[in-house]
């Protein structure tokens, strides 16, 4: 079973960074694709970017530029740098692992971009 911590959520101003971390249990991180996706407030949930085992990185359109995806293998760890974050970037920050057709998922963390 595989269990996803994330931490680093929070309030923030306009134009600010915030940094993201979400630590897997279990061994199978280094060969799965983990990834983040984030839900505001009355909206659905969506894809925000992901980072293969092998290292191929997909974004959404609104983060690029903004936004990097990294992975510690050796930390079990997938990272999120956010940067110029926006008013609309505020949502429930959810980390995703996906493996043999599997889906797992974080509790998610808070991020709030206001002036």
């Amino acid at each position: 079973q595989v269990q996803l911590v994330e931490s680093g959520g929070g309030s923030v101003q306009p134009g600010g960074s915030l940094g993201l971390s979400c630590v897997a249990s279990g061994s199978i991180f280094s060969i799965a694709t983990v990834g983040w996706y984030r839900q505001a407030p009355g909206k659905q949930r969506e894809f925000v970017a992901n980072i293969a085992g092998a290292g191929s990185i997909n974004y959404r359109d609104s983060v690029k530029g903004r936004f990097t995806i990294s992975r510690d293998n050796a930390k079990n760890t997938v990272y999120l740098q956010m940067n110029s974050l926006k008013p609309e970037d505020t949502a429930v920050y959810y980390c995703n692992l996906y493996s043999e057709r599997k889906d797992y998922w974080g509790k998610g963390t808070l991020v709030t971009v206001s002036s």
